[in-house]
Order: structure tokens, then sequence, then C-alpha cells
């Protein structure tokens, strides 16, 4: 059961998206978003920490009337829903964005590089829409890389060689590559085909959920998060309440204060929302 009194003194939920927030086909579920809305009326502010492109997180923001900055591509930017600021982003240095093309052409890998409104791929790399995961993302494809090199986010190498993504990986991490963040993993939807996403060091979910707390003047001790995936676990080794939906990862359940009884894919943050509601409506 929920601690009541821990519950009361929320004053912001930060929900990740996919594997939490939505089911499996992107929709949020009707109690759900009945209950954001309940409790935006008490006061509780929302956000969302997401792998996705800010531009993709905008129609759910729009949907549950949440508009406080919202976390995009795992931290590397904190952004207004109305777009006319940023809290945080943190950009690639061109020259690690030229290397990792370079590499990219040497290896005979997929490369896409995203900025916060769009996912900019070329001719030669035209099958990076059908193999990445950014759900709601926007693509664009260019002719060419050279006027994109400088407010690149993060980096994208998809490839069905796992030893020239391993490698490519290696080359643009410490200490041959200095001031960046790799994440290598295999794809859940597309057998055989590999990742390697590259960010500017200092970028995670948990790292811009501290940035935003600090805009925003609220304590760490008084947010709640919700994950379900490896991504969220730098937000699990935060002072908030720590909540892992029942289809999350073992390591993020272990670190997590509650664990819900149901998945993603049965509305399981409604548990959550319904204590947190109980907690902050006023009793007649």
């Amino acid at each position: 059961m929920f601690d009541l009194e821990k519950l009361k003194e929320i004053e912001l939920v930060v929900f990740d998206v996919d594997g939490t927030l939505v089911n499996d086909e992107g929709e949020i579920g009707d109690r759900t978003r009945q209950l954001i809305l309940s409790l935006k009326k008490c006061g509780v502010l929302f956000s969302f920490a997401s792998g996705r492109l800010h531009s993709a997180l905008l129609p759910l923001a729009e949907d549950l009337k949440i508009y406080s900055p919202l976390i995009s591509l795992d931290g590397s930017a904190i952004k207004s829903v109305s777009g006319k600021y940023f809290v945080y982003r943190s950009f690639l240095k061109q020259s690690q964005v030229k290397k990792a093309i370079e590499y990219s052409e040497k290896y005979l890998l997929n490369i896409a590089l995203c900025h916060t409104e769009a996912i900019y791929f070329t001719e030669q790399n035209s099958v990076i829409p059908k193999l990445m995961d950014k759900f709601g993302a926007v693509y664009e494809e260019v002719n060419s890389y050279d006027d994109l090199t400088t407010k690149t986010l993060e980096i994208v190498f998809a490839g069905d060689n796992r030893r020239a993504v391993e490698f490519v990986r290696d080359k643009l991490s410490f200490p041959l590559t200095f001031g960046t963040s790799v994440s290598f993993f295999r794809s859940q939807t597309h057998e055989g085909i590999y990742y390697l996403e590259v960010r500017r060091s200092g970028s995670s979910k948990g790292k811009a959920m501290q940035r935003l707390l600090k805009y925003l003047k609220i304590k760490e001790s008084r947010t709640a998060v919700l994950g379900d995936w490896y991504n969220d676990l730098s937000l699990f080794k935060t002072k908030g309440l720590k909540i892992a939906v029942s289809n999350a990862i073992p390591e993020l359940k272990k670190d997590a204060d509650y664990v819900l009884t149901k998945s993603n894919n049965e509305e399981g943050v409604v548990e959550f929302l319904e204590a947190l509601y109980n907690a902050k409506s006023p009793k007649l």
C-alpha cells in the first residue's frame, strides 16, 4: 500500500511515456486521462521524461492539458510545451557529429541526426524511419548532413552488423572520445538490428528531472516518477517516489518504492493515480 502522508506531499509527477503511460499502441487510457485531469485541479503538476522527440510528446501533452516543460531525448532537452523556450538543451560538438558521420560511411551503418523537432536522414540512410523506434517522431530526408551538425542532440546508428556497431561505440566512448554518453542495445521490434545512441555526457532522464525541479522550484522528495525501461534507471536513483509498472525490467523494480500490479497495456498507472487522488482530494 502507498504511504498516504507521502502522497500528500507530491507536487510533480514525471511519467516515462512508452511502456508506462501509454499502451503498446501509443494510447492513453480513459481512466488515466480522467485521473490526471482531476489531479491537476488538486494542484498536482505533470511532465514527461521520454526518449521521444519533443514534437512527438506535444499531442499527449495537449490531450492531458500538461503545461510544464517536457523532458525529451532521454534528458538531452527540456523544452516548454509552447515551444518558446528551453529550460535545458545539450548539443553534441560539431566535431563529434562529423566523426560519427565518417564512421557510418566507413563501416556501412545507417545514421540519423536527432534535433528537437525532427530526425534527419539522407537518401543513403532511407531505411532509418523503418528501423528506428522513436514513437511519433517526424522524419525528414535531407540531401546532406552538412548544415545539421551544429544543433544535434542525439546521434543514432542502426545496423545488423553487431561488431561494427560495437566498434563505433568504442570509438565514440571515453577515452577515445571525451564528453559523450553512449547506449548500445538490440532492437525489441526489429530482429537482428542493433542501435547505438550517442548524446553529450551529463544527459539522462534523472539529471534532466533535477534540472526541471530547480526550474519549477520543487523539492526532489516531493516528486513521483514512473517508468519501465533501462533509460528510466537514472530517474530511479533520485529522491523521488519511484514507481514501476508490472512490465518493468527487473533492475527497475529492484530500485522501485512500489511495483504496480498491472502493465502499461492494462492502465497500470491508474493504481498510483487513484491513490494519489484519494490523498489529495478533499474529504467530505
